[in-house]
């Protein structure tokens, strides 16, 4: 048992949740683990629907490439938040995949450019397609404006993680 903080004198157990503010984040904490833990299992899933030999961690750059096109490396490693040689190593796989290529950046003759192939875009959509297939089945007792707004939530928590 500790003081729980108030200035009371209280107690309370170990692991038992402080009143006030911190019941929301501690909330928030424990929903957020739950949603991770599942869409990282979603995540390993979807890779080997694009390809049984993706790694998991990769799905989310042939995202990122469908959804934006063309980008440098290094966009994408900040974009993933990984150093330069971890993102060289997951994109030479996928290059090696078929699912992406390089080209010369022709602002940056020094700098590359990738895409997605013609099979790495067919193969992305495809689980994309599913994905959302899936959502709509799931939250089809939500109304649309609650979908709208989880989504706005969640990509303002996601900048605000950016920085």
């Amino acid at each position: 048992m500790h003081e729980d903080g108030n200035g009371d004198g209280g107690r309370v157990e170990a692991g038992v949740a402080p009143s006030g503010v911190d019941r929301e984040y501690l909330s928030l904490e424990r929903e957020l683990t739950v949603l991770l833990r599942r869409a990282r299992a979603n995540q390993g899933e979807m890779a080997r629907e694009v390809h049984p030999d993706l790694e998991p961690a990769a799905y989310g750059l042939l995202v990122r490439l469908d959804e934006h096109g063309r980008q440098r490396a290094t966009e994408l490693a900040a974009y993933i938040g990984v150093g330069k040689a971890t993102m060289s190593r997951q994109l030479r796989a996928l290059e090696d995949l078929g699912l992406i290529a390089r080209e010369p950046d022709p602002a940056d003759g020094r700098a590359w450019l990738v895409h997605l192939t013609e099979e790495g875009r067919s193969r992305v959509t495809k689980v994309r397609e599913a994905r959302r297939a899936r959502y709509v089945s799931q939250l089809s007792h939500w109304d649309r404006l609650e979908v709208a707004e989880l989504a706005r939530l969640l990509h303002q928590l996601n900048r605000g993680m950016e920085r």
